[in-house]
Order: C-alpha cells, then sequence, then structure tokens
C-alpha cells in the first residue's frame, strides 16, 4: 500500500501540470479535440455520412452535422448494440450505460467505447482526487478505501457482443485490478442489482474498514448511512468511521442535503467536492472548495458547444463555441465525443462563472422547468429558494418535486411542492411566504405572475411522511445509482403519482 500510494501521488502531481496547461490555453486544446474526434470518425459510416474528411473549421463542423438528440441517434445505437461496427465510432461498441435520466420513463442506451472510459469516466475520478490532494497536501485520504455504493442495473449481456447496465457498474467492472486494494465493498457487493440487499451486505463488510472518502449520488447514500447509524446504534458516522475526509457528490445539487450531511458527519475537516459526470461523460469537477462551480474539464475527448436557452426552442438556433460564451447566461449543453455522440443535446443547462479558466454551475434541465404560465422557473431558481425558506425556519428538508396547479372554473394557477422534511419548520405557512418571496427576488417571471395574484396564488405546499419519495422511486424501479428525484415538472405526472401513493 504505501508503495501504491507513492506512485498515485507521482501521477496525480504529473497530471496536475497537464490540467494547468488548459486553464491557460482553452480554446487550443477544445480545437485539438475537435480535429482529433473527426480524424478518428472520418472512416465510420457517420464520417462518411457527414463528410468529416472535408471539414476544417467549426462552423464547417455545425454544417456539416445537425443537433442530435437520444431519439436521433437510437436506430444507430440499436444496430451497436446488435454487434455492428464503425458506425459512429471505429469498431465495436460492447458497454452501453443506462440512463434513467430525468427527461424520460424510457431508458436509454449511451454508448461506452473504449477510449470514452479510459480517457474521460476513469480519467474523473482520478482529477478528482489529483486536484484535492494538491489543495489538502496533510491529507491521509490515501490510508484509507473508498466506499463504493456501486449502480442499481448491475451489466447485463444485450447480446453476445454488447452488455448494458449502470455507468458506475460499467466502470466497476473496468477499473484496474489494484483499486480493489483502495475501495470497499468488493465488486461482487458492490453490483448485487436489489438495492435493500447491497446496503445489508455492504454494512456487513465495510464497517471495520478504514472508510477515508465516499462519491455518488448523495439521495443514496444518505439511505445507507441512515441503516448504517441503525445498525450500529452509533451517534454519527464519525463513531463508525473516525477517518471520513471526502465525499464526491454528483448528480443533483447538494444543497438541499448538506444540513443532513453536516449532522451525519460532525466535522468541521470534512470535505464535500462537487462533480458533473453522467452517462454521456464526465464534465466539471469542484477544484476550489470556498467557490461554488467547477471547472470545465476540456481534456476528456469532449467538443462543447452552447445553445443559449433564449434560441433553444427555435427551429435553427444559434450555437456557439466556448470563445463566443457569457458569464451568467443559461445554456443548453452540446457534446460530440469519443463515445461517438455528435453534436448531442445532453438535456442539461449550465451557466459560466469564469473564464480562464472556464468554471461552470449547473443550472437545471432543458425539459425540466416549471412555465405553465409563463414564468420560467428552473431547477437553480428552486434550489436557492429552498435553501433560503430553510435557512429562515430552522426547517432541513430531504426531497421535494413541484409542479402546476392549473386553472380551472375560478381557481388561479399555482405551484404545488410535495415536500418530505427531515426537520419540519415551525409554521409551514411561514415556510411557504418565506418560499414564495424568494422565487419572486430570484425570478422577474414568476414575480409578475404573482403579483396581486393575478395569474399565480400562494404556492401550495404538502408535507409528507419521511420515506414518501422512496417509495415512490421504488415503485418506480428507479432506486439507487444514478437515478434523480426530478425536482420540476410542467405537467402533473410526478405530483400525482406521490399524491395516490399517499391516498392509498
Amino acid at each position: 500500500m504505501p508503495l501504491l500510494n507513492s506512485v498515485i501521488k507521482w501521477v496525480n502531481i504529473k497530471r496536475n501540470y497537464q490540467i494547468q496547461y488548459y486553464r491557460e490555453y482553452p480554446h487550443e486544446i477544445q480545437n485539438e479535440i475537435l480535429f482529433d474526434l473527426l480524424q478518428n470518425a472520418k472512416n465510420t459510416e457517420w464520417g462518411k455520412t457527414h463528410k468529416f474528411s472535408d471539414v476544417t473549421t467549426h462552423a464547417e463542423f455545425q454544417q456539416s452535422t445537425p443537433l442530435q438528440d437520444y431519439n436521433d441517434i437510437k436506430p444507430y445505437v440499436d444496430r451497436l448494440r446488435n454487434g455492428e461496427k464503425d458506425i459512429l465510432w471505429p469498431g465495436a461498441v460492447k458497454w452501453f450505460a443506462k440512463s434513467s435520466g430525468t427527461t424520460s420513463d424510457k431508458s436509454k442506451f449511451i454508448p461506452v467505447t473504449k477510449e470514452a472510459l479510459e480517457d474521460c469516466h476513469l480519467r474523473g475520478p482520478k482529477d478528482l482526487f489529483a486536484q484535492f490532494i494538491i489543495n489538502n497536501p496533510e491529507t491521509k485520504v490515501l490510508k484509507g478505501k473508498t466506499l463504493t455504493l456501486g449502480g442499481s442495473h448491475q451489466v447485463n449481456n444485450f447480446s453476445n457482443n454488447s452488455y448494458y447496465g449502470d455507468l458506475s457498474a460499467i466502470m466497476l467492472e473496468n477499473v484496474p485490478f489494484w483499486s480493489d486494494f483502495i475501495r470497499t465493498p468488493s465488486t461482487e457487493i458492490a453490483l448485487i442489482e436489489e438495492f435493500e440487499e447491497k446496503i445489508e451486505k455492504i454494512i456487513e463488510t465495510s464497517l471495520d474498514e478504514n472508510v477515508t472518502s465516499f462519491a455518488g449520488v448523495p439521495s443514496w447514500y444518505l439511505v445507507l448511512f441512515n441503516r448504517v447509524l441503525e445498525k450500529t446504534g452509533k451517534a454519527n458516522l464519525l463513531e463508525v468511521w473516525p477517518n471520513l475526509e471526502v465525499f464526491a457528490h454528483g448528480g443533483v445539487n447538494f444543497e438541499p442535503y448538506r444540513e443532513q450531511y453536516q449532522k451525519l458527519i460532525p466535522s468541521s475537516q470534512m470535505h464535500y467536492i462537487e462533480t458533473y459526470n453522467a452517462s454521456e461523460g464526465f464534465f466539471g469537477i469542484q477544484d476550489n472548495q470556498h467557490q461554488n462551480d467547477m471547472l470545465l474539464m476540456l481534456d476528456y475527448g469532449i467538443y462543447y458547444e452552447f445553445i443559449p436557452m433564449s434560441e433553444f426552442d427555435k427551429p435553427n438556433p444559434k450555437v456557439l463555441g466556448l470563445e463566443e460564451v457569457e458569464l451568467n447566461q443559461n445554456y443548453a449543453l452540446v457534446i460530440s465525443t469519443n463515445a461517438g455522440l455528435w453534436r448531442y443535446v445532453i438535456g442539461d443547462t449550465i451557466q459560466f462563472t469564469c473564464k480562464y479558466p472556464f468554471k461552470i454551475k449547473v443550472t437545471g434541465r432543458t425539459k425540466h422547468f416549471i412555465n405553465a404560465f409563463g414564468e420560467e422557473l428552473i431547477i437553480d431558481n428552486a434550489e436557492q429558494a429552498v435553501k433560503i425558506a430553510c435557512s429562515h425556519t430552522k426547517a432541513i428538508v430531504n426531497e421535494y418535486t413541484a409542479g402546476p396547479v392549473f386553472m380551472c372554473d375560478n381557481q388561479k394557477g399555482a405551484h404545488q411542492w410535495i415536500i418530505e422534511f427531515d426537520v419540519l419548520p415551525s409554521d409551514l405557512d411561514h415556510f411557504t411566504r418565506i418560499l414564495d418571496n424568494s422565487l419572486k427576488t430570484l425570478n422577474s417571471d414568476y414575480e409578475a405572475k404573482r403579483h396581486k395574484n393575478l395569474t399565480l396564488e400562494l404556492p401550495h405546499v404538502n408535507s409528507v411522511p419521511s420515506g414518501t419519495f422512496y417509495t415512490w422511486m421504488k415503485k418506480r424501479g428507479k432506486v439507487g445509482g444514478q437515478n434523480k428525484i426530478p425536482r420540476l415538472a410542467n405537467n402533473r405526472k410526478y405530483l400525482d403519482e406521490l399524491l395516490n401513493i399517499l391516498n392509498h
């Protein structure tokens, strides 16, 4: 282990020099990435159809290749899953990440090539720890193990040629053998498909390990950790794993969970690091824990473009390169990658908080918002408003989702919020008023629609019992892994499903 730790530290220092280089030369690196991608794919079916050999500029690339979503590439993905080669990327594709994102209940199968695994998905976690160790030279994180919760879908055989599962499961199948020395539990346990069974096995095998870090989606780790405390009778996690130092979190906004984790891990030395990763790629790492943004990772085999949200619904939206973006503007993220995704609209919205280096924050989803009355409420507005309401009322929110109450007869429109509190506010009406006022402050369109209750009346806030959201997600087959609780919807589907659970 000491030798392994020394090797890891040496690799981390070397990698940090490379990251510093693209902080200074972002446009040159992105340009190089684009033409490397085009060169590699020019002889594929896609590359020939879109004449990649003739592309010499970013503008020509935009002209040759239309914007794509999953429905556009699905026919190609189906062929790849059946073993066809050289379609979107050279060679055959063995792995497909089963995505249960929040835009649809329908599963998506995202190709994960060897290059995407090595140069993107597996590089991201390494870079995260490289940055952390450089910023915290006295850390002892390498002296212990990383707790791994694993995916909700283990790798399954689709045909004789391809396999599918959660991205986290695919990564566990492809990490080097020596990672077993720095991770707990075993791969076999981490890949158990039944979530409750997996939690029990993790507890059985990991309580006596020296766990110093963990990484994943905050909501699912809360389920595990609450079970750990219930099983052990301990007051907090430091009584179980006293050397905990790092939680690398992603998938959802961490702010609604922060207070709960501070109760679970009462230590000022605990570090929380945000990551931006998805089945389609690993995009960002919080490289400064004192700033709530992430460094855009530019050398992972991903070429980035950005659609201003003011253009998003237009037939031919304006699409910007990295050199054209502005700070504090909402953009839909577009990627071209070494997994064979070409000008793929991933469905996330981001804002740039800094240039040189380019830093971002995730603001929501292109299709997850409430705009039933012209209020254009995005997830970033909701997260901030909930945080403010909790701060003023000493409440702690475990989970929530919100959607519209549509006008009918004499009923005005409104937003309905279903909230599962970890700590209830003493006065729910007071919480509701602060939530409403915060949304007015954060969103001028919402404020206009709320003016004198002309269009929207005060939000309807429903408090639900502990475990309601877990029951709902389990019923939908979306427990564990990268499954996310949808925060906002422009219809009542999620609200009605939750209310139906409460009524039965």
